[in-house]
C-alpha cells in the first residue's frame, strides 16, 4: 500500500470536496479520505496509478495548492524512460 499525505488549504469547502471527489473517483485502486478540519486528504493506492505530478494536477485543476507532508514515496515518482550513454575511454 501506498500512502501520501496531503495538505491543501481550502479543500475543506464542500464544494472543492465534491469536486475532487469527482476527479478521484475515476482512478482504480485508489482510496481517500478528506479532514475537512485540518485541510488534509489522505490518499491510499494499491499500487501507483497516478505519479505524484499528476497528483498535484488535480488539485491545481481546482485550484488547490497541494502541499505534500512527508516524504513523497518512491513509487509515485515518474521514472525516466531514458538510459544514461556510456562513452568508451
Amino acid at each position: 500500500m501506498i500512502e501520501v499525505e496531503i495538505y491543501a488549504a481550502g479543500v475543506r469547502n464542500l464544494e472543492k470536496i465534491l469536486e475532487l471527489d469527482h476527479e478521484l473517483e475515476a482512478v482504480p485502486g485508489l482510496r481517500y479520505k478528506v479532514d475537512s478540519n485540518h485541510d488534509i486528504v489522505y490518499l491510499d493506492f494499491d499500487e501507483p496509478a497516478l505519479t505524484i505530478q499528476e497528483v498535484r494536477a488535480i488539485f491545481r485543476k481546482l485550484n488547490l495548492e497541494p502541499r505534500i507532508v512527508g516524504a513523497v514515496p518512491a513509487e509515485l515518482n515518474p521514472k525516466s524512460k531514458t538510459q544514461p550513454l556510456h562513452l568508451p575511454r
